[in-house]
C-alpha cells in the first residue's frame, strides 16, 4: 500500500504543479491584476460580483495563498507576499488596466460591501501601491476616456463646420436682403 501512497502524492504534486504554473502565465499574462480580500461576502454577492468581473473582461479566481505566494516568486512579485493572507482572490484582465481595480471598487461602493478589498496589485508588471490602485479605480474605463478624446479632437471642426455655415447664412440673408 506504501507505493499507493507515493503515487497519489506524486498525482496531488503534480496537480499543485499545474495550478502554480496556471497562476504565474495570468500573472505574467496580464496587463494588470488585483488581489482582493473577500472576506465576509455572501454567495449571492459573489455571485454577482463574478457576473460585473466576466462583463469587465476580469478573470475573478480565487486561489490557496500558498500557491499565489509561489507565483508570485516566481514572477518577480516577492513585495505582493505580505498581502496574501486571510482570504484572498484574484482579478486578472489581459485587455486593460483599469478593469481588475475598477470593478472591485465600483462593486463594494454599490452594494456597500466594506470587507471586498484589493489588498495589492500590478499593473503592466510593475507591482502598483494600494493609493495607485484605488486612484486607477476611479478613472473613467478606457472606452470613456477615448470617447473623450474623440470628442476632444472633433470640437475644432465641428466649431469650424458652424462658424463656415453661418458665414453661409449670414451671405444668403444678405443676398435676399438686397433683392
Amino acid at each position: 500500500m506504501i507505493g499507493g501512497n507515493i503515487v497519489a502524492s506524486e498525482t496531488i504534486l503534480e496537480g499543485k504543479k499545474a495550478i502554480v504554473a496556471e497562476i504565474v502565465d495570468k500573472m505574467k499574462n496580464a496587463q494588470a491584476f488585483v488581489l482582493v480580500d473577500y472576506k465576509g461576502i455572501n454567495v449571492e454577492q459573489d455571485t454577482a460580483f463574478r457576473k460585473n468581473a466576466r462583463e469587465a473582461d476580469v478573470d475573478y479566481k480565487i486561489y490557496k495563498n500558498t500557491f499565489l505566494r509561489l507565483a508570485a516568486k516566481e514572477c518577480g512579485y516577492d513585495e505582493l507576499v505580505d498581502a496574501l493572507k486571510g482570504s484572498t482572490a484574484v482579478g486578472f484582465c489581459n485587455s486593460d488596466v483599469v478593469a481588475p481595480a475598477k470593478v472591485v471598487s465600483e462593486f463594494a461602493k454599490s452594494n456597500d460591501l466594506e470587507c471586498l478589498t484589493i489588498k495589492g496589485g500590478v499593473i503592466e508588471g510593475s507591482i502598483a501601491s494600494l493609493e495607485e490602485l484605488q486612484k486607477i479605480a476611479t478613472l473613467p474605463s478606457r472606452e470613456a476616456l477615448l470617447a473623450k478624446m474623440l470628442g476632444s479632437l472633433q470640437a475644432p471642426i465641428s466649431n469650424f463646420a458652424c462658424v463656415i455655415n453661418a458665414i453661409k447664412e449670414k451671405k444668403e440673408e444678405d443676398e435676399q436682403a438686397s433683392a
